[in-house]
C-alpha cells in the first residue's frame, strides 16, 4: 500500500526545519517555553490527523481485487454443506424427472387406449355388437377379446389418477428445478467470487428453459391440442437427455467442492 508523501510530511515539517529551531533558541525563556509547548501540541494534533487520514484513505489505496475477493464474508453460505445442496437436489430431481415422465406416459396411455378401442369397434360387424335375446352365445372374435382386454386395462389405469399425479409432479419439478438452477450459480459466486462458463452451466440454463417451455404448453394441452402434447413430450425427452449428459460435469464440480471447501 502506498501512502502519499504529503501526508507523511504533515507531522514532521516543524520538527525538521533548522531555521525554525534557531529562531526558537533566540527567543526569551518565557516565550521560548510557550512556543515549544505550542509546537508540541501542534505536532500531536498533526500525528492524530495523519492517523485519521490514513485510516480513511486505506480502502482506496489497497488493491481493488483484494477488496472484492471472497474470503469468509458470507459465512456458512461459503461452506461445503451449502455447496452440496445443489448437486443433491439436482440429482434427486433427475430421478424425479424420470418418475414424472412415467406418470405422463401412463396418462397418455389412458387417452390413446380409448382411441384404440373406438377404432377396433369400427371393425366389428353390426351383428357382433349386439346379440339377440334367446340366441345361443357366440364365441367372441379376436377383435372383441382385444376390446375387452383394452377396456379392462383402461379401467385400471383410471384408478391410478395419472393425470393429476403427473400435473403435480410437473409443478414440483418446475418449482424446485428453477429455484435450484438459480441458487447453484449464486452459491458458486459466493464461494469463488466468479462463475465458470462451460458445458455444465450452459446445459443447466437450457434445462431450465425447457422446463418453462414445457409448462407453457399445458393450457393448450388441456384444450386437446395434440400438437402441443407432442411438443411437450419432445421438449421433456430433450430435457432428460441434457440432464443425463450434465451428470459427469456435475460430478467433477462436486470433487472440486470437496477439494476447496471445508465443513460446515
Amino acid at each position: 500500500m502506498a501512502i502519499p508523501l504529503g501526508l507523511l510530511s504533515l507531522g514532521t515539517t516543524t520538527l525538521s526545519q533548522k531555521p525554525l529551531l534557531q529562531t526558537i533558541s533566540e527567543l526569551p525563556n518565557p516565550s521560548r517555553k510557550q512556543f515549544t509547548n505550542h509546537s508540541k501540541s501542534f505536532n500531536q494534533q498533526a500525528i492524530q490527523h495523519l492517523t485519521h487520514l490514513t485510516a480513511i484513505s486505506l480502502p482506496f489505496l489497497v488493491n481493488q481485487q483484494d477488496a472484492l475477493a471472497v474470503g469468509g464474508e458470507f459465512g456458512l453460505l461459503e461452506g461445503r454443506t451449502v455447496a452440496l445442496i445443489h448437486p443433491i437436489v439436482l440429482g434427486s430431481l433427475f430421478f424425479y424427472t424420470l418418475y414424472a415422465g412415467y406418470l405422463g406416459w401412463q396418462w397418455r396411455r389412458v387417452r390413446t387406449i380409448q382411441t384404440e378401442i373406438n377404432e377396433l369397434k369400427k371393425q366389428l360387424k353390426p351383428a357382433q355388437l349386439a346379440t339377440p335375446e334367446g340366441s345361443p352365445p357366440v364365441q367372441p372374435s379376436p377383435i372383441e377379446i382385444t376390446i375387452q382386454q383394452l377396456t379392462e386395462e383402461r379401467k385400471e389405469l383410471l384408478k391410478g389418477s395419472y393425470k393429476d399425479r403427473h400435473f403435480n409432479a410437473g409443478s414440483i419439478l418446475l418449482g424446485f428445478g428453477v429455484f435450484e438452477a438459480v441458487a447453484g450459480p449464486v452459491n458458486t459466486y459466493m464461494r469463488t467470487g466468479k462463475l465458470f462458463p462451460g458445458p455444465h452451466l450452459y446445459a443447466g440454463a437450457a434445462i431450465t428453459v425447457l422446463w418453462a417451455a414445457a409448462a407453457a404448453l399445458v393450457p393448450a394441452m388441456q384444450k386437446g391440442n395434440e400438437t402441443a402434447r407432442n411438443l411437450h413430450i419432445a421438449l421433456n425427452v430433450l430435457n432428460v437427455l441434457l440432464f443425463a449428459w450434465q451428470i459427469p460435469t456435475g460430478f467433477d464440480i462436486v470433487l472440486k467442492v470437496f477439494e476447496f471447501t471445508n465443513w460446515p
